[in-house]
């Protein structure tokens, strides 16, 4: 396992660096390369998680797992869409994240065994949150070339990497797309969580409920803002950066902080 893991690193950063090296030259950087790189590092990954997560006493979703997982998805969903759109600025920070969770979860193995098939509506419920979880995470991504753009523009500049930039109204149709489906994905994940769990709101779990309807508020709003109001610029990156903290102390503050400063 550990030769797979070093493997995809190497590919991962192999990646990295060939997107990073033609982001200034004018026909941008290298599609089969860096795509082929990151497919390849994609498929050992989700085979090292597949190990790692699948063991004989249940299934280990440990902090490190799941972060790992939401990578992987990142990855895949941004290296899929960079065949038709140009995410190349974007794409070093979503390969740079799970080298850092690969790492992190071979060099720093940790276990949280559960039972999932003995109820399977669980199933259901987590793989939606992780799905709602990584699509508002590119929305935040997105909103922050968005920022880059939109400086560039004031500032009366060229976008400094303006082969692998798309245009500004482009990035903003497309940060909304995204927190359109990852509002309605939070909005299941919610749902289900309501029906499916019965300590949702138990003591030490609550904050996890509470904070998510938080997030879920805050993109409600800002799509209501956006649609209704016509906001853009810097309140709509602002309030989608939050909006991904926010979620993300949901999903993982706690488990941080039993699982890796406890520890």
């Amino acid at each position: 396992m550990e030769v797979m893991s070093i493997f995809a690193l190497a590919l991962y950063a192999l990646a990295t660096i060939a997107c990073l090296s033609r982001l200034l030259h004018h026909q941008g950087p290298n599609k089969v390369l860096v795509l082929g790189c990151a497919y390849s590092a994609m498929v050992l990954q989700g085979a090292w998680l597949y190990q790692d997560i699948f063991i004989a006493s249940g299934q280990n979703l440990s902090l490190i797992n799941v972060a790992t997982l939401v990578s992987l998805i990142i990855c895949l969903v941004l290296s899929s869409a960079a065949l038709r759109i140009r995410v190349w600025v974007i794409l070093p920070v979503a390969y740079g994240f799970a080298m850092v969770n690969l790492g992190a979860a071979t060099l720093l193995p940790s276990n949280y065994i559960t039972h999932l098939e003995t109820r399977p509506e669980i199933v259901v419920h987590i793989s939606i949150a992780l799905l709602a979880y990584s699509t508002l995470m590119i929305a935040g991504l997105f909103a922050t070339q968005l920022g880059y753009l939109d400086y560039q523009l004031k500032q009366k500049r060229k976008p400094l990497f303006h082969p692998a930039l798309p245009p500004l109204m482009t990035v903003e149709k497309q940060l909304f797309q995204l927190i359109f489906i990852g509002t309605i994905l939070l909005s299941l994940s919610l749902a289900t969580g309501f029906i499916f769990l019965d300590d949702m709101f138990a003591q030490g779990k609550a904050h996890k409920a509470i904070l998510s309807i938080v997030a879920w508020f805050l993109y409600i709003t800002l799509l209501w803002g956006h649609y209704i109001k016509g906001w853009r610029g810097k309140p709509v990156i602002y309030a989608t950066v939050i909006g991904a903290f926010v979620l993300t102390l949901a999903y993982f503050g706690s488990r941080f902080v039993k699982e890796i400063i406890l520890t």
